[in-house]
């Protein structure tokens, strides 16, 4: 009982966090903590339930779950994943939530959330990096639509074309890559039986009433339109994530309840919605040993300034701030310090006064998901980043 009412105590103060947050002045400054400890749930969900139940008949169901969701990639691992497992040194774990719109696309689409989080069993910490959406990137392999955003790595080229990207971004290893299907919380609240929300804000959607700081049982349907209303929360898109985090955090209270744990409906609607390059045997060794990363968790971001590139926005991340997560990164992997990677590289766009400093950028590029061709003349003076690349 003492243990199930420090998890509810816990889960209430960060609720309380969430609140705050999405009434602060300053959106960009989050905390992640419980937002990554869902993502790592969602993965390690199964490996708990198989290692928790391994000598019951629920074995094969997790097993089952698993294998369902591992979808390794084309990605050549930079490092000898298995060896560090073994070792129990600290990996790192590419984060994407789809962004899939309609919930029968799956996992198409760009991303909607893109972290880097790094588990150092060792010191006893977890590491998380939230990447900006809009970054402006090259696409590891399509550098020709240059100028691109981050999220749309993944609409490009599936999760080894994000992967490749970030590793080339940050000049950091990724070893695996997990990717939840957002639209795909239905199922998954449905299954645990629905979740307690108290809203962030009052307002209107989709058929449903919602009240501000009204505790309110929501089952799978409620709770994915609380989450996906935007134009009529101030903050636009930050208060969309922040509920979208609320969520998250309570179907991660739920799913790791023991009922959820031999729950298989549960269990089938999450091999529906995650896909990951963790094996089952990866997930038994993050279980044994890499649990211990969650007790001190830190969180940072990279932190861009929005132009106007051509007709969309973008956020331009300066070197500094760049060559500052990288050495974050680095350092939590326990690796050295190394230069970041390069935003653009082996084109006739890299000019550090094209596009991420001052001047005029004019160029051709292409959409590759519709094939149609623009032509930009935008002319911009980013003053903070002279000097920086």
């Amino acid at each position: 009982m003492s243990l199930h009412r420090s998890q509810h105590e816990e889960f209430e103060n960060q609720t309380d966090e969430l609140r705050r947050e999405a009434m602060a002045s300053r959106p960009r400054k989050k905390s992640h903590k419980k937002t990554i400890f869902f993502w790592l749930l969602l993965i390690l969900v199964i490996s708990l339930g198989a290692g928790g139940h391994v000598l019951h008949e629920h074995y094969l169901n997790a097993r089952k779950a698993a294998d369902s969701v591992y979808a390794p990639n084309s990605v050549k691992k930079q490092r000898d994943v298995d060896q560090l497992l073994k070792e129990g040194k600290p990996i790192s774990i590419l984060l994407m939530g789809t962004d899939t719109g309609a919930l029968g696309r799956s996992f198409k689409g760009r991303t909607d959330t893109m972290m880097v989080c790094v588990l150092n069993p060792k010191d006893k910490t977890m590491t998380l990096v939230s990447l900006p959406r809009d970054a402006l990137v090259a696409i590891n392999g399509y550098e020709q639509y240059y100028p691109s955003k981050l999220n749309s790595a993944y609409a490009y080229g599936g999760s080894a074309t994000a992967v490749k990207t970030v590793q080339k971004y940050l000049n950091v290893p990724i070893d695996f890559y997990a990717t939840i299907n957002m639209g795909g919380l239905e199922g998954l609240i449905s299954a645990v039986g629905g979740v307690d929300i108290k809203p962030l804000l009052s307002f209107s959607f989709a058929g449903y009433n919602f009240v501000k700081d009204k505790k309110t049982h929501m089952d799978g349907n409620e709770a994915l339109q609380y989450c996906r209303m935007r134009d009529q929360d101030p903050l636009g898109d930050y208060g969309r994530q922040s509920r979208q985090r609320q969520v998250i955090m309570a179907l991660a209270f739920k799913g790791v309840q023991l009922n959820s744990l031999l729950n298989d409906d549960f269990l089938n609607s999450l091999s529906k919605q995650l896909r990951t390059d963790l094996s089952f045997n990866n997930m038994i060794s993050l279980n044994m040993k890499y649990r211990v990363a969650t007790h001190h968790m830190k969180s940072t971001h990279l932190q861009g300034t929005t132009q106007l590139i051509g007709e969309a926005d973008f956020e331009v991340v300066s070197r500094k701030n760049k060559q500052e997560i990288t050495d974050v990164l680095r350092k939590a992997l326990d690796l050295p310090r190394a230069k970041t990677g390069d935003t653009l590289k082996g084109t006739d766009l890299e000019s550090p006064n094209q596009l991420e400093g001052n001047g005029t950028e004019n160029s051709n590029y292409s959409n590759p998901s519709t094939g149609q061709t623009y032509q930009t003349y935008q002319t911009y003076q980013a003053p903070q980043y002279q000097g920086q690349y």
